[in-house]
């Protein structure tokens, strides 16, 4: 969720910043005021969550962390801003490129998101490790993952595979009970589930912006001859996880799949899996 479309654009973005204190002290001092200037807008915290040091001399990217309560909702969000210690910019530009440079600005993974319970190929002790966050349904996806899969377990030693749910719900509402579907036969002992719902023909039973959820829970059973019910994918715990992996991929600014990181870094070519390995 874009910070901007929560608070509006109302706060001045550029500005000179006169204090004594350190470049990051006064980026988190410019930020709480400026979202406090927004009445209906009560603030939590605001917090770093990534720095990083931009290739323009003296200029650094943040990743600002807010946590407020608007109307009585909780809101978390994030903003990307850039600073040299003088001035902040919402966005800058290489001018010999054009390259945005918001482009560069996206979290390290932590280890906690190389989780054995999300490992679906390769070896969790590999150095080289990948995450994905994919939609079942979304096209690029239903063609890229299966590649990735058979790379990695081509090269099964030196490499791991997580894979996180990340359902496009606005464009895919299918996708939601597809990817609970993949939980509840993960856990009933299914292997490759990943592999086999992403090479399926699924418009043979429904279409991706299909709402009826037991008309998907209908297609699954007869695509892998199994039994589940409406009530095997509405248990809580299948939700909390389901939840958990969109929370994981919001928590790391993923807007899209599919979104891929190698070794804790996002790759927007999403081709760099093919330089790891024997």
């Amino acid at each position: 969720m874009k910070l901007i479309s929560i608070i509006g654009a109302t706060a001045l973005m550029f500005g000179t910043i006169l204090a004594s204190d350190t470049v990051d002290d006064r980026v988190l001092k410019f930020e709480k005021e400026r979202f406090s200037k927004n009445k209906r807008v009560e603030i939590n915290s605001v917090k770093i969550n990534t720095k990083k040091e931009m290739p323009q001399k003296g200029w650094y990217g943040y990743i600002i962390d807010l946590d407020a309560k608007m109307a009585g909702k909780e809101i978390k969000a994030k903003d990307v801003i850039f600073s040299n210690g003088e001035l902040i910019a919402p966005e800058l530009f290489d001018i010999k490129t054009g390259m945005a440079l918001k482009d560069l600005m996206n979290p390290t993974l932590t280890k906690d998101y190389y989780d054995e319970k999300k490992l679906i190929a390769g070896n969790p002790n590999a150095k080289d490790k990948l995450v994905v966050f994919s939609d079942p349904l979304c096209p690029f996806c239903m063609d890229y993952l299966p590649d990735v899969i058979n790379y990695v377990k081509e090269n099964n030693d030196s490499i791991a595979l997580y894979y996180y749910h990340f359902p496009l719900l606005r464009i895919h509402p299918a996708s939601a009970p597809l990817s609970a579907l993949m939980i509840v036969a993960k856990k009933d002992g299914m292997a490759d589930i990943e592999l086999k719902v992403y090479k399926a023909d699924w418009d043979k039973y429904f279409k991706s912006n299909e709402t009826d959820a037991q008309k998907v829970i209908d297609g699954f059973n007869k695509e892998f001859n199994t039994a589940y019910t409406i009530n095997d994918i509405k248990n809580e715990k299948i939700g909390d996880e389901l939840s958990a992996d969109i929370s994981k991929g919001d928590n790391v600014m993923v807007q899209g799949t599919p979104t891929i990181f190698v070794n804790g870094e996002q790759d927007k070519s999403k081709l760099k899996y093919e330089m790891l390995g024997n």
